[in-house]
């Protein structure tokens, strides 16, 4: 055996910063898995001591994993990973709260700009038919201070969304959340029907949970507002896609910007792609060069104190310890 054979396995359903590579390298072997599959992820984890986690893992990865020891999930969301299983036969799992939560603020209103002030569509317009059309279509666009703003969800990047709607655009911000929060009169607490109906624009950031999944579904789009426009930059399966794509054709709402869906990558052929004002990206909300790094570096030193059998400061189960 060398030695590069006698060091834990550590393996990455992903690629991640270079600089998390080389700091996990000295004290582990790094393999990155060819492709994401439930198949490739479970014959990798079979001999693996650690997972970095970037994408789903099969609800049964662990009956493959029989040395692991510990999970880490770049990032924040815990749906990609198992962890009831994983608590229940001992195993930490950490996670990186706040290595993104500013890069995900910013896309929501890099979104909300590019819902309401439509520049690319301006470029577009002025290259191709001219100076006055597009300076036309200005006249009818509306601007985002002093409208409101709702936010569902008041976790860490809830609450960032909420400070710059309030502080960098002067909007008013209601917000709803599972459990009551501090806010210190950042933004008006109301039931999520509420915010729905009064709201120009909605950013959902919430948790993906067996509560909220479908929960912004006919009923809660019904309730907005001819002009408002909806955010999503939680989890795909919050919103129902028929339902939007139902209020979107039909001109119901202003529009919406969609970073996530319930079936990733978005398929060619999905309804959604050929709704009018909707924004789509491939899930990189929270994808920057700088959460990259925060978050890669973040995984690296969570799954090294696992190896060394030590807690990691951002344990989710802390119960494993005792």
């Amino acid at each position: 055996m060398t030695d590069a054979d006698a060091k834990p396995l550590v393996l990455l359903t992903n690629p991640i910063h270079p600089e998390a590579v080389a700091r996990l390298e000295p004290h582990a072997r790094v393999v990155t898995a060819p492709d994401t599959g439930a198949d490739t992820l479970r014959r990798l984890a079979q001999g693996a001591s650690g997972l970095i986690v970037r994408a789903q893992l099969p609800d049964d990865i662990l009956d493959h994993a029989p040395g692991l020891r510990g999970i880490v999930r770049h990032g924040v969301g815990l749906d990609f990973v198992p962890l009831a299983a994983a608590t229940a036969r001992g195993l930490p799992v950490a996670n990186l709260p706040g290595s993104n939560t500013r890069a995900v603020a910013e896309y929501a209103f890099a979104a909300l700009l590019d819902l309401r002030r439509r520049l690319a569509h301006l470029d577009r317009t002025l290259r191709r038919d001219g100076w006055l059309a597009a300076k036309t279509l200005a006249s009818d666009l509306p601007e985002i201070g002093g409208t409101t703003l709702g936010v569902l969800g008041l976790g860490e990047i809830g609450r960032a969304v909420a400070g710059i709607g309030r502080h960098g655009f002067g909007m008013r911000v209601l917000g709803a959340a599972r459990t009551p929060r501090n806010l210190d009169g950042l933004v008006e607490p109301v039931p999520v029907e509420r915010l729905f109906a009064e709201s120009d624009a909605v950013v959902i950031a919430c948790p993906l949970t067996p509560e909220t999944r479908g929960l912004v579904g006919a009923a809660l789009i019904g309730r907005m507002r001819p002009g408002a426009v909806l955010i999503n930059v939680a989890r795909g399966p919050i919103v129902e896609a028929e339902a939007l794509a139902d209020a979107l054709e039909a001109g119901r709402i202003g529009g919406a910007a969609l970073d996530v869906f319930a079936d990733q990558p978005l398929p060619e052929d999905h309804r959604l792609r050929g709704c009018p004002n909707l924004l789509l990206t491939p899930h990189v909300a929270g994808t920057t060069a700088t959460s990259l790094r925060t978050m890669g570096l973040g995984a690296a030193e969570a799954m090294l104190a696992i190896l060394r059998g030590e807690r990691p400061a951002t344990v989710v189960n802390p119960e494993v310890y005792g």
